[in-house]
């Protein structure tokens, strides 16, 4: 029976019992270090499809980096300083060596297999969406998804990420009266106030890697080879297998329309001798 992954989220200072590490030795020196890495480090998405599972969510404000969070107890969307327990500057770790310390800081991230849009789901409380209506407003208390809960995330030359809606504008942090903060979902481009850092968990972000490799070698199964196929499939006569030497192009190209089968079935019937003609 699979052994079900654990989904408890650990802080800074949780003690976390050692794990032995299998030993790939076909595996290259890089894909070792991932096998490594503690499958609970935070790390920095390279590509979108790398974003999923728990994800936290940083904005570069100034004075004071931001996290997004969300108030269980008030119900609400929170942009909430790093640096609000920080007693001196020594103690503070530079914008992207933070990590989450408390579960309202994390966000779950989800997405429909081979869709580019993702979905946030708050980390704590009844799990709520973070959604945008066509108005611009941000917020967080539908329970279910749709449209206005999905977001195309998009990772910039320097490896920050911004949110896109359905309605084409970005998630963006805003000054409101009073000199507070919040999250708007209205701007058209993406400046300072619509970029952000994210951060996941190495285990997806391997997750992910695997998930690639398994596709390509998927595709690499696609190559068309007539004799292989014909014997599999469509020998005829003991194994015997007749294999034309027209050219393959109109294989590859029904093929590409999903049709073949149908070819290959065609060219059986063309081929194929009848003993009793």
């Amino acid at each position: 029976m699979e052994k079900v992954r654990s989904t408890q989220l650990k802080f800074k200072g949780d003690k976390i019992k050692k794990k032995r590490k299998r030993e790939h030795h076909d595996e290259g020196s890089a894909s070792k270090r991932v096998e490594d890495e503690d499958p609970e480090t935070w790390v920095l998405p390279e590509n979108a499809a790398e974003i999923r599972g728990p994800t936290f969510i940083i904005h570069p404000s100034d004075p004071s980096p931001i996290s997004v969070n969300f108030d269980s107890t008030r119900n609400k969307i929170v942009l909430s300083s790093l640096d609000k327990d920080s007693t001196s500057d020594t103690d503070t770790p530079s914008l992207l060596d933070r990590i989450p310390t408390e579960v309202a800081q994390v966000w779950v991230t989800t997405r429909v297999a081979g869709s580019a849009t993702i979905n946030l789901r708050t980390g704590t409380g009844e799990g709520k969406f973070l959604s945008c209506d066509k108005h611009g407003i941000v917020s967080a208390f539908r329970e279910a998804r749709g449209p206005e809960e999905e977001w195309t995330p998009v990772i910039l030359p320097d490896g920050m990420v911004a949110f896109m809606n359905v309605y084409e504008n970005y998630l963006s942090v805003d000054e409101v009266a009073g000199g507070s903060l919040q999250l708007r979902g209205d701007s058209e481009e993406v400046g300072f106030r619509e970029r952000f850092w994210l951060k996941i968990q190495s285990k997806y972000k391997k997750e992910a890697h695997e998930e690639k490799k398994k596709r390509e070698a998927g595709s690499e199964l696609t190559v068309i080879d007539e004799t292989s196929t014909n014997h599999m499939h469509q020998a005829w006569g003991a194994g015997r297998s007749v294999v034309s030497k027209e050219d393959k192009r109109e294989l590859k190209r029904a093929r590409k329309e999903g049709r073949l089968a149908e070819a290959l079935l065609d060219r059986r019937a063309k081929l194929k001798s009848d003993r009793f003609c």
